[in-house]
């Protein structure tokens, strides 16, 4: 299954491509595209509602300012839809975050932090991994790489003082 990054505006992209990086080191297929809720509106409904048709098991939306693009997407696909919210420059992206979070009931947008794109990434690969033992497999890895990383620094650390 892919992975659609699907970002509001182009601007977005170098928040997206982290997650993308992360996405491509664990062999996950992509795809990109830039697609807004309020000036692509056709677009982004016609995207939402081909997404399974299409072999996306998971939608990446990143949005700034009034980020409604995952919830537009989620109102027309059964496809889940992780929300990114993109830091803006008129409230530092705390309009990016409610817009994303504050779903009504029924139609649920998993959120990360503002320009979280990282996580975004790894919780898009927890949720194929469910099914995938090669995906759950490298994300065990991952994990253990980012603790041997934290106690290494620990020692460092400790020689140092």
């Amino acid at each position: 299954m892919k992975v659609a990054l699907v970002m509001g505006s182009e601007s977005d992209f170098p928040v997206v491509e982290r997650g993308l990086k992360i996405l491509k080191e664990f062999g996950v297929e992509t795809m990109v595209r830039v697609i807004s809720a309020h000036r692509t509106p056709d677009q982004a409904v016609a995207f939402g509602k081909k997404a399974a048709d299409e072999g996306i098991g998971i939608i990446i939306a990143a949005a700034g300012k009034a980020a409604h693009l995952g919830g537009v997407l989620a109102a027309v696909t059964v496809v889940p839809v992780i929300g990114l919210p993109i830091k803006s420059s008129t409230l530092d992206g705390l309009d990016s975050l409610l817009s994303t979070v504050q779903m009504p009931k029924g139609i649920p947008v998993a959120t990360v932090a503002i320009d979280g794109a990282e996580n975004a990434a790894l919780l898009a690969i927890e949720i194929l991994a469910l099914q995938d033992d090669q995906l759950k497999a490298k994300l065990i890895e991952y994990r253990a790489a980012m603790a041997r990383a934290v106690e290494e620094s620990n020692v460092r650390l400790q020689k140092h003082l």
